[in-house]
């Protein structure tokens, strides 16, 4: 199962950020994530971040374990480039550009470890599912228990008898503060 990641617009040119999208291409998490944290280039740390992403991606949504996944394909696109506008000598103007870049990271299943750690996942799944279904179960018990007992304030039961006893009139039970 492909798991897909993107960051948009990052800051750095794309030819710089290839640099350290070539370092990690086919390597498995673990190996990818210590090659980043220890290259020091600035695009490192958004990588590492996206990857990080991917990563909390397939457990989330699609309950892959990390253990089983490597990199398969990494992209840096390029993205919309901010024109600047620096001053020359006898009043001319060069154009600056300001590189942006589109990553596009996909993680993908090793097979060969994919068949070892299938049946732990089943199981696991199974194990979560029972206990989501318990969870679901104690939640209704207490919401009826919530709905069966009637919460009332006892200071304005006691008022309301008082005032049945036999006093006339409207009580006040607020009493106004002066500002």
């Amino acid at each position: 199962m492909e798991v897909k990641a993107k960051l948009k617009y990052l800051r750095i040119s794309p030819r710089k950020v290839r640099l350290v999208a070539d370092l990690i291409r086919g390597k498995n998490i673990e190996e990818a994530q210590n090659i980043l944290k220890f290259t020091v280039k600035r695009a490192s740390l958004p990588l590492n971040k996206l990857l990080d992403s991917a990563i909390s991606n397939a457990k989330n949504n699609f309950h892959l374990n990390p253990d089983v996944l490597y990199i398969k394909k990494i992209t840096v696109d390029e993205g919309p480039k901010y024109k600047r506008w620096m001053p020359r000598m006898r009043g001319q103007a060069y154009q600056i550009q300001k590189k942006t870049s589109h990553i596009t990271l996909i993680l993908d299943e090793k097979e060969e470890l994919k068949k070892k750690t299938t049946k732990k996942q089943e199981v696991n799944k199974i194990e979560t599912e029972k206990q989501i279904e318990e969870n679901k179960k104690e939640n209704k018990e207490k919401k009826i228990e919530k709905k069966q007992k009637p919460k009332f304030n006892e200071n304005l039961e006691k008022n309301k008898i008082k005032a049945e006893k036999g006093k006339t009139g409207v009580r006040k039970i607020f009493r106004r503060k002066a500002i």
